[in-house]
């Protein structure tokens, strides 16, 4: 079975519902890449009238771990992932609809070849960067990810 946005967006209905509520949505993914938006409403907010930071590092977050998950299932191995460490740095308020955007997908393929090649542990530290409707960079975050093939 091929991942998708709708069958990524079904996911976080049923096991991150958080994500879900808050409107984070899927909107693309490829071999090389994959795209999450999130709309400002009410749900998502802050105090200071924007979103919340959470909101936007999970909508991050999920444009890294949405190509790991892919990645993976295309390797036809059972692997682990999991989230060591995490950065993300803010510029601007996040108002309006969000994009979030993760190029990182051919650095991952080799990542992955070298886990499956090698037996042991790997990280990979993957970037996500939100930009406004306006193209204007809001947030960036960094994502340190540790796979390890099972046996």
């Amino acid at each position: 079975m091929k991942i998708s946005p709708s069958k990524l967006n079904k996911f976080l209905m049923f096991k991150l519902p958080s994500a879900y509520l808050t409107g984070v949505r899927v909107k693309e993914i490829n071999a090389s890449s994959c795209v999450v938006s999130v709309k400002h409403k009410w749900l998502n907010q802050n105090p200071f009238n924007s979103m919340f930071w959470a909101v936007q590092g999970m909508a991050a977050e999920l444009t890294t771990g949405s190509l790991m998950m892919m990645k993976i299932k295309e390797s036809g191995k059972k692997i682990s992932m999991l989230v060591a460490n995490n950065k993300g740095s803010f510029t601007k308020k996040a108002t309006g609809r969000i994009t979030f955007s993760c190029h990182d997908g051919n650095q991952l393929d080799e990542t992955i070849a070298k886990a499956i090649e090698t037996g042991e542990g790997q990280t990979i530290w993957m970037q996500s960067t939100g930009v406004n409707e306006e193209g204007v960079e809001v947030s960036n975050f960094q994502f340190e990810w540790t796979i390890k093939v099972k046996s």
